[in-house]
C-alpha cells in the first residue's frame, strides 16, 4: 500500500475535478480491486488481500491525463480496469494506490465502411459495440465468452482469444489490432497513437505499459450463425469429428469438445440429455447440411439447435472456453482448471494424462488456428488437490509435449510462454518509466537489468 500522505494528495486534487467519478467506500473499493481470480485457488489466496485505496472513473481523455500526472507526481500507483471478467488478476492492484475504471471512455469512433475498421475506446461493452458492428453488417472477430460483459480494452489488454479463435487465431496474431491511441504515465503525461505494429507491445499486457484510451480494430462480415451439438459415444471418434468438421469446406465460428462428465455438470440448453461427449458447433447456414452429413458418417447423433440468440444468454457462447469452467464450478467449487495446446496427435497424449490423473482430469477441448494450422487447445477441468499436486500435473503435460499456458500466475509472461518480450518491457520505459502502471505483472520489467 501507498504512504497515506501520497494517496491524501492524489485524492484531494480528484475530489476537486467534475471530470473525475470518485470511490472511496470500502466495500466498493475492495469489490472494484479483484476480477475472477478466484478460479484459481492460488491466485485465491495470493490476491485476496489486494486492495485499491481509491478508484476512479474518468470522464474523458483529457481527464485520464489529468489522472496519470497526479499519481506520477506522487508516486501512486495507477491500475487499469475493464469489467473484472478476467480470470488471472491481470487488474489487482498488488500494490495498492489507484484503480482507475475505463467505462467513462466507451465511443465507437468510427466505423469505415468499406473496410469495416472499428475505432473504439477501451471501455465500451463489447456486447453493445458487437451490436452496432451487426447493424452495418460487421462483427467481432474474437470474443471472450463474457463478452456479455466484459469490455473491448479489458480483452485487449488481458485476453488471448476465446470464441472466433478457430477461424482468426489468437488476438497477438497480426492484423487484429491495427493500431491504438494512449497517454503516457508521466507528470507531464504525453498522448501517443501508435500503428499496428507498434501496437503489439500493448497487446496483452495487463495494462502495465501505457494507458489505453482508443483501439483500431479489424472486424469480419456479419454471420448469423446456425447452433448444432453432436453427440458421440465413443470419445476418440469426437475428437475425430470435432477434427473432421475443422478441416472441413465449412465456416465455423465455435468448435467445442466437451467429455462426458463435463457435460452432465452443464446447463441443460445444449441439447437433450444422455450419456455421450458432445461436440458444440456454430456454423454457417450453408454449412450445417454438410455439418450433419459428416456426423452421421461417425454415428453421431445431430441436435440441431437453430439459429444464434445473441440476447438470452443461453447460447452455445455461454457453455464454451471460460464459461465451461465457471459452469463447472459452480456446481462444484472443487473443480479449477488448466489451459495448454495440445501436441499432435493429441490422443497419445491426453491417453497419457488420462490414465495417470483418471477423474481428476476432465477433458475440454476447443479447436483454433495456430499459426494458420487447426489445433486443438485444451482447457481441463483439474480436481484441485493441492498446489504441489497441481504443479506435478503441470509438468506432466509439458512431458507429453503440451504448451502450458498456465492461469495460476500473475505476470504477463509466466500466463503465456514463459519467456519476456523485450518490446513490451521497452514500451514500460517509454510510456511508464517510474513503473507505477499495475506494478508486478510484467516480469521483464522487474527483471532487467
Amino acid at each position: 500500500m501507498r504512504d497515506a500522505a501520497a494517496i491524501a494528495a492524489v485524492r484531494q486534487v480528484l475530489e476537486l475535478d467534475p471530470a473525475m467519478d470518485l470511490q472511496t467506500d470500502p466495500t466498493e473499493l475492495a469489490r472494484l480491486s479483484r476480477d475472477a481470480y478466484d478460479y484459481s485457488p492460488v491466485l485465491k489466496e495470493r490476491l485476496a488481500a489486494c486492495r485499491a485505496q481509491l478508484v476512479v472513473c474518468p470522464a474523458d481523455v483529457d481527464a485520464v491525463e489529468r489522472l496519470a500526472a497526479v499519481c506520477a507526481q506522487h508516486g501512486v500507483p495507477l491500475t487499469v480496469r475493464g469489467a473484472g471478467t478476467g480470470n488471472y488478476g491481470q487488474c489487482v492492484p498488488l500494490e495498492g494506490g489507484v484503480v482507475m475504471l475505463s467505462g467513462g471512455l466507451r465511443a465507437i469512433r468510427e466505423l469505415d465502411p468499406l473496410t469495416g475498421v472499428v475505432t473504439v475506446e477501451p471501455g465500451c461493452p463489447m456486447r453493445e459495440l458487437d451490436q452496432q458492428l451487426r447493424r452495418a453488417g460487421r462483427q467481432l472477430r474474437l470474443l471472450p465468452s463474457t463478452w456479455r460483459s466484459a469490455s473491448i480494452g479489458g480483452f485487449i489488454a488481458g485476453g488471448s482469444g476465446g470464441i472466433g479463435s478457430i477461424r482468426w487465431g489468437f488476438l497477438r496474431d497480426p492484423g487484429h489490432l491495427l493500431g491504438l491511441e494512449g497517454v503516457s504515465m508521466e507528470v507531464r503525461p504525453r498522448r501517443f497513437t501508435l500503428s499496428g505494429e507498434q501496437a503489439e507491445a500493448l497487446n496483452h499486457a495487463y495494462g502495465t505499459n501505457g494507458i489505453i484510451t482508443a483501439l483500431k480494430l479489424a472486424t469480419a462480415p456479419a454471420v448469423d450463425w446456425h447452433q448444432l451439438s453432436l453427440d458421440c459415444a465413443d470419445w476418440n471418434d469426437a475428437v475425430a469429428l470435432l477434427q473432421t468438421c475443422c478441416r472441413s469446406a465449412v465456416s465455423l465460428h465455435l468448435a467445442t469438445l466437451l467429455e462426458r462428465p463435463v457435460l452432465q455438470q452443464l446447463p441443460d440448453w445444449s441439447g437433450p440429455g444422455g450419456e455421450h461427449h458432445r461436440v458444440l458447433l456454430l456454423v454457417s447456414p450453408d454449412g450445417i447440411s454438410s455439418v450433419t452429413r459428416l456426423a452421421r458418417s461417425f454415428g453421431a447423433a445431430v441436435h440441431d439447435l437453430g439459429p444464434e440468440e445473441l440476447g438470452g444468454g443461453r447460447g452455445l457462447r455461454e457453455l464454451s472456453w471460460n464459461h465451461t469452467t465457471l459452469h463447472m464450478r459452480a456446481s462444484d467449487p472443487g473443480w479449477t482448471y488448466l489451459q495448454m495446446l495440445l501436441p499432435q496427435p493429441e490422443a497419445a497424449a491426453m491417453d497419457a494424462l488420462r490414465a495417470s490423473w483418471g477423474e481428476n482430469l476432465l477433458w475440454h477441448l476447443e479447436a483454433v488456428r495456430q499459426q494458420g494450422t487447426t489445433r486443438l487447445a485444451a482447457l481441463p477441468l483439474v480436481r484441485w488437490q493441492g498446489a504441489e499436486r497441481l504443479n506435478q500435473l503441470m509438468e506432466d503435460c509439458r512431458g507429453v509435449g503440451a504448451v502450458l499456458f498456465n492461469p495460476h500466475v500473475m505476470t504477463v509472461e509466466d500466463g503465456g510462454l514463459g519467456v519476456v518480450d523485450a518490446d513490451q518491457v521497452a514500451a514500460k520505459q517509454r510510456f511508464d518509466p517510474a513503473g507505477l502502471l499495475n506494478p508486478g505483472k510484467l516480469r521483464g520489467w522487474q527483471e532487467r537489468s
